[in-house]
């Protein structure tokens, strides 16, 4: 007997039912495991900030709020911090230039308490907020779903963004309207 029918005769000495309902289960079982990881989690990796970098994301660490709407706040870095909606929010302190910034710099992202903020979609259906007109680069990421409107999170943020994160001038409490 060939090589090549071997599986075949094997795979009819299954019974037909079997044969029948094997490749359902399987799909089911694929679509499941799909389901089971849960919505999309923006990453929570350190970044590298730049040496005069790591003043300011210090100091911004320490005076952003412990909670958001009740959701507490780890730090599982000193540059990131992470508020525990569901599923969670994301901020990166120091993180580079967005390479999509370039392509889009004449569009207005949310100006939330005098802090301009650049916005890009997550891929998944939510945002990433990135901070501009600013020395450094800050980077919050909101997932659908973790807040009623995407740009919760920057109302709380943006106050500390301007007493930390020195702005193109250097200064710092200069609100850009």
């Amino acid at each position: 007997m060939s090589e090549s029918r071997r599986p075949l005769r094997a795979l009819q000495a299954v019974p037909a039912p079997v044969r029948w309902l094997a490749p359902p289960v399987v799909l089911l079982g694929c679509v499941a495991a799909v389901m089971m990881t849960g919505p999309y989690q923006p990453p929570t990796t350190a970044p590298r900030p730049p040496a005069d970098a790591v003043g300011p994301c210090q100091a911004l660490m320490k005076q952003l709020p412990a909670t958001f709407e009740g959701h507490p706040r780890t730090d599982p870095s000193p540059y990131v911090a992470v508020w525990a909606t569901s599923p969670r929010t994301v901020l990166r302190c120091g993180v580079p230039r967005p390479a999509s910034l370039d392509a889009h710099k004449h569009d207005i992202g949310p100006n939330v308490d005098g802090v301009t903020w650049y916005q890009e979609g997550d891929g998944y259906g939510g945002y990433k907020f990135t901070l501009t007109l600013h020395q450094l680069y800050v980077e919050v990421a909101v997932p659908k779903g973790a807040t009623p409107y995407p740009v919760d999170p920057l109302a709380p943020i943006s106050p500390v963004v301007l007493a930390t994160i020195p702005d193109l001038s250097g200064d710092l409490n200069n609100p850009i309207d």
